[in-house]
């Protein structure tokens, strides 16, 4: 039978439901709107981790009646019940670990991924748009709505470079193991002579902050640029500069947006973005750990990659930082990550 004791500290989530409602009662919780709302969201947080804790915990109860029962009166139908019963609980756990794996402060938060090819032109280019596939769809299995910030095409196929905002509840805490480099190796369909090609595209991930981080960004540290905004397939190509793209000159970060026709909405977008990367930047220094919230940024080639997807001279996707190996390569590429981003939450754990 599943450990639940081993999931979390019942106990001590009660108590903390207990100070902050209590929090809740001060005469001046409600003079910062912003931070009570904070307070009330984690109350709710809190109580709904307790609440389906409550009822997997009835769910045992009545399992383990059955099996008494079952024990002492055989009954085949009885027990194949019992054994679906009891399998459907063991997925909701491990479904429920997982929420709990993702208590980082930003674990919450939506994500913005980014996609950059390396070195190759087109074929990397292509690999790129596989991938945008890929995360797309995976975002839309979870209900997750998925919005594009920013897209250059690649001159022949496939996509220079993407910007994804992807809305959702723990969107960042799933998609922050998706940080790194992946490496394809398939035959290249844009090779005349058939051969077998390696390519990388680098993803990173970072959370999307909200407005009320204390990030300052001063008028002269900036450089906006506008220019002519571009889509994919000739789609939602503007007649006009509402394209933003923000330099930060003191850190040489670099934003762009394109997804509004509004070149004031873009710019608005574009400052929350770097925001976002600001304030990343900002935790890496203080904890002096570059992979703490960003992730090791590494070189976008050979030795550098988290997981590699083979198309030739077979059909496997292996994570390197978890071995975890999947044959069904098709499967993946569909949106089925979520192995991957199950083992590795795991093994942080």
């Amino acid at each position: 039978m599943p450990n639940l004791g081993g999931l979390f500290d019942l106990e001590e989530k009660r108590t903390e439901i207990a100070e902050l409602e209590n929090e809740m009662t001060a005469p001046n919780f409600w003079d910062d709107q912003k931070q009570a709302q904070k307070i009330i969201d984690q109350v709710n947080a809190i109580k709904d981790l307790v609440q389906i804790f409550d009822q997997h915990v009835e769910s045992l109860e009545n399992l383990e009646v059955s099996y008494e029962l079952i024990k002492d009166e055989p009954d085949e139908e009885l027990r194949q019940e019992l054994e679906d019963e009891l399998a459907e609980l063991i997925e909701a756990l491990n479904q429920y670990e997982l929420q709990i794996l993702l208590s980082e402060p930003h674990d919450k938060s939506n994500a913005i991924l980014e996609l950059h090819p390396g070195a190759g032109g087109t074929e990397s280019q292509d690999w790129a748009s596989i991938l945008l596939r890929m995360y797309t769809r995976w975002a839309e299995q979870r209900n997750f709505k998925v919005e594009t910030l920013n897209y250059l095409a690649g001159e022949e196929a496939g996509v220079k470079s993407v910007t994804l905002l992807i809305k959702g509840h723990n969107a960042y805490g799933y998609l922050k193991a998706e940080k790194g480099v992946h490496r394809l190796v398939r035959i290249s369909p844009f090779d005349s002579s058939g051969r077998r090609h390696t390519s990388f595209v680098s993803c990173e991930v970072t959370p999307e902050v909200d407005d009320d981080i204390d990030i300052e960004i001063k008028t002269e540290d900036i450089k906006i640029d506008t220019y002519r905004a571009s889509g994919a397939g000739g789609q939602h190509v503007n007649t006009t500069d509402s394209a933003v793209r923000v330099t930060h000159l003191p850190t040489d970060t670099v934003v762009t947006c394109q997804s509004e026709r509004s070149q004031i909405k873009n710019r608005e977008q574009a400052l929350k973005m770097l925001k976002s990367k600001l304030y990343q930047l900002e935790i890496e220094r203080q904890q002096a750990a570059l992979n703490e919230i960003r992730g090791e940024q590494k070189e976008i080639g050979w030795g550098s990659q988290i997981r590699s997807y083979v198309f030739h001279p077979y059909s496997m996707i292996k994570d390197h930082r978890t071995n975890l190996e999947i044959g069904n390569a098709q499967g993946v590429i569909d949106g089925e990550i979520d192995p991957f981003i199950d083992a590795y939450l795991r093994q942080q754990m």
